[in-house]
């Protein structure tokens, strides 16, 4: 079995600086935040790439401000989540703690729906339609799900349940072994979610059938990795001994196969992204 190697979540200090109204502070890089970063300029670098096809509708401007708009769903949109599904009582108790972001929690599913958001008002000021947005993000996204996962890895944090398999990993206990549930995320969420959305959107397709199936496969990908992932210790499990991420991406997985077959049976028209 497995020791986890115990990163320091700080890359690298700018040191202590009095700043005006915040006093003293340690300007500190860490890797989760690092691993937001790659995620963004892997999903622009993509966008970029596809942009670059012939009709595309896309120019390299309209990528960068996408991209923008993403960054600030996620950020927003994970905050919220995180608050509203996971968070609810450390709100009620402390409202400020919603915006202290730096003492962790984010949320794929509410930055997931603050993305959604984020794209009707991008597609709203460049005269596009949802449906073209959602289709062209898509596939960059698996990039930015697998650098997070492995910021969770790096950090520790996120662990599986306690298991024997050889590849078990001791996380917050030296004597307790668990699923590296991160890395199980990183291959599912991000690499194979990533090889599969990036390889059926390459070809023509209905509108919303591209989005519709990155929202499905998700939810099941997720569905699948939480039998292994450890419940969070406040909420535990929900109705049906599922797990709260579990009930959230069942969700998903209506929402994305309802959106497929829409696709298919009803909007019809094919085009390229």
């Amino acid at each position: 079995m497995l020791q986890h190697p115990k990163f320091d979540p700080v890359a690298f200090s700018l040191g202590t600086h009095n700043l005006p109204l915040l006093g003293e502070i340690s300007l500190d890089i860490r890797w989760y935040g690092l691993m937001y970063l790659i995620g963004f300029i892997c999903a622009w670098l993509l966008g970029i790439y596809r942009a670059q096809k012939p009709n595309s509708g896309w120019n390299k401007d309209q990528v960068g401000d996408m991209v923008f708009y993403g960054a600030m769903g996620i950020i927003i949109g994970g905050r919220l989540g995180y608050t509203f599904f996971y968070g609810m009582e450390q709100f009620l108790s402390s409202p400020g703690s919603i915006i202290r972001v730096w003492e962790g929690g984010m949320s794929f599913h509410g930055g997931f729906l603050g993305v959604m958001a984020a794209m009707l008002f991008f597609a709203k000021k460049h005269k596009k339609t949802f449906a073209e947005v959602v289709d062209f993000l898509v596939p960059l996204a698996p990039t930015g799900l697998a650098a997070g996962r492995m910021g969770n890895f790096i950090n520790g944090e996120l662990w599986g349940r306690v298991s024997d398999v050889p590849w078990a990993m001791s996380f917050d206990q030296p004597d307790v072994y668990r699923h590296p549930s991160q890395l199980y995320e990183f291959a599912l969420e991000g690499i194979l979610l990533f090889i599969i959305i990036w390889w059926f959107s390459a070809k023509p397709r209905p509108r919303f059938a591209v989005s519709g199936l990155f929202t499905a496969l998700y939810g099941a990908f997720r569905f699948f990795v939480e039998f292994f992932r450890e419940p969070d210790a406040h909420i535990g499990f929900d109705i049906f001994g599922l797990t709260r991420g579990q009930i959230l991406s069942s969700v998903m997985i209506i929402a994305g196969t309802t959106f497929i077959i829409l696709a298919y049976k009803k909007f019809g028209r094919i085009d390229n992204n």
